[in-house]
This record gives C-alpha cells, structure tokens and sequence, in this order.
C-alpha cells in the first residue's frame, strides 16, 4: 500500500528584490515605469486589479514617489505604504488569497515584491 499526502490547502510564497547596485535600481525604475506607460498608468499611486474580491491600498508621505500594487487573481488584499521622498516600489500579486503589506522608508528606494498565492 501506498502512502497520501493531503494537498496544501492555501499559502504563499513572497519574494523581495531589492537592487543591489545603482545600475539594477536604474533598471527596476524604469522596469516600473515601462509597466506604468503599457497599462496606461500615471506618476504616484497606482492599483491595477483584475479579479474579484481585492482590495489594495497606497499611502505616500513624501514627494517624488510612485507605487504600484497589480493584483491578478481573486482575494488579494495588498497595501503599499511609502514614508519619504522619491521612492519607487510595486507589488505584484498573482493565484488566489495573497495577504501583503510593505512599507518602504528613507529617500530614492527601489524596489519589488512578487507574491503568488493557491
């Protein structure tokens, strides 16, 4: 006889990319910024949602910041808070049921979460 194991039911699995030279940040903006221009998207907070139940949040304290929280899928819930100046983030969520918060202190940060869900 064999043995079963039951399927995982729910999780997530997140991952953080955080440039680690000038050149890579240079790249991550402009990557953020071509994804802004092709999904017709302005300068500062942007929530991009396809799929039912979301929710998403963007607060900035500062100048100069852009955000994006994408949620692809259904029952993300998603909050991006950015306290300084001229930072750049997303967070992208794609499956089912992602739970995310960032929050991205200082001045001229970069960065990127990618969270999949089931």
């Amino acid at each position: 006889s064999g043995y079963t194991v039951p399927a995982h039911a729910g999780g997530q699995i997140a991952i953080d990319i955080v440039p680690g030279s000038a050149e890579e940040e240079q790249a991550m903006r402009a990557g953020l910024q071509i994804y802004s221009i092709v999904n017709g998207l302005q300068n500062g907070a942007n929530i991009n949602q396809l799929g039912i139940n979301n929710m998403a949040g963007i607060a900035q304290n500062g100048g100069g910041n852009f955000g994006v929280v994408h949620q692809q899928g259904n029952g993300h819930s998603g909050t991006l808070q950015q306290n300084g100046n001229d930072n750049a983030y997303g967070v992208f969520q794609f499956g089912e049921n992602t739970n995310t918060d960032v929050v991205q202190n200082g001045n001229g940060g970069t960065g990127a979460t990618l969270v999949f869900g089931w």
